[in-house]
């Protein structure tokens, strides 16, 4: 059976998450991953990725995620498309503020001299 989540961007719309065991080996092509911890039985997005090849980015920042989060699985959504893949990931992170976008938030702004 499929293991699917849907989660609700900013917007409302939804978005249904595929669990990643179920796609191994990670598809090459474009896609939208989220790092998940159960907290009780809710999920709680730690990491929302997009991503031009799922195969090669999924695992980046994995240990982070599991190490300093508690994140215990992987779901993602197949997208082609990088425009919508941005405004998915954009919406997504507006609504549930997920940590570690957060965290890369503050160091890009610092990277670039803005301030924080």
């Amino acid at each position: 059976m499929t293991r699917q989540l849907d989660f609700a961007g900013k917007s409302g719309t939804l978005y249904r998450y595929k669990a990643l065991e179920e796609m191994l080996p990670a598809p090459p092509g474009g896609a939208n991953f989220l790092y998940i911890a159960w907290v009780k039985d809710a999920p709680k997005i730690v990491y929302a990725g997009e991503t031009d090849s799922l195969h090669r980015s999924v695992y980046e920042a994995w240990s982070e995620a599991q190490d300093d989060h508690g994140a215990t699985e992987i779901f993602a959504r197949l997208n082609i498309t990088g425009v919508v893949r941005r405004a998915e990931q954009a919406d997504i992170v507006g609504k549930h503020k997920p940590p570690m976008n957060a965290a890369a938030e503050v160091e890009a702004k610092k990277a670039s001299g803005a301030k924080a």
